[in-house]
């Protein structure tokens, strides 16, 4: 798994995002990829903005329990696989936008860097080490930019 923490890697993927534009297509799945954008920045939001709440303990132990092992591990996500009811984007979103915030976040969270993510408690499954946070962040965005071809 590439290092997202790493500036080679950050800035590998802030020119994938660079290369989409307001009229790609997915290769696979529903999403627009204003909607893709916006649904990654999800990921950040639930870290840096508290814009979602958080689930409720019985929530919080199935996610550990039955999701986290999938979202932290370097096996790659499949195609048309199913998403948190937080992560799904029903509305258009401004392409401009979500792109400038996605490039934002990857900026920022690569400046914080591995020492800030190492065991810092996250939004759905408690502490997770810097490289399930990298695996996290990686392979989601990773598989989203593959979805649309970039």
């Amino acid at each position: 798994m590439k290092n997202i923490f790493e500036r080679e890697v950050t800035n590998n993927l802030i020119t994938r995002i660079e290369k989409l534009d307001a009229y790609a297509k997915p290769q696979w799945g529903k999403m627009s990829v204003d909607q893709m954008l916006a649904h990654c920045n999800v990921t950040y939001e639930m870290i840096y903005d508290a814009k979602h709440p958080k689930p409720n303990k019985f929530k919080t132990w199935m996610l550990k329990a039955v999701v986290k092992p999938f979202v932290v591990s370097e096996k790659p996500y499949k195609k048309n696989g199913r998403t948190a009811p937080e992560f799904v984007i029903a509305t258009s979103k401004n392409f401009v936008e979500e792109k400038a915030r996605l490039i934002d976040y990857l900026e920022k969270t690569q400046a914080l860097g591995t020492k800030y993510f190492d065991n810092k408690p996250s939004h759905s499954f408690g502490k997770l080490t810097a490289t399930e946070w990298n695996n996290l962040f990686y392979k989601h965005l990773d598989h989203h930019l593959n979805q649309f071809g970039v």
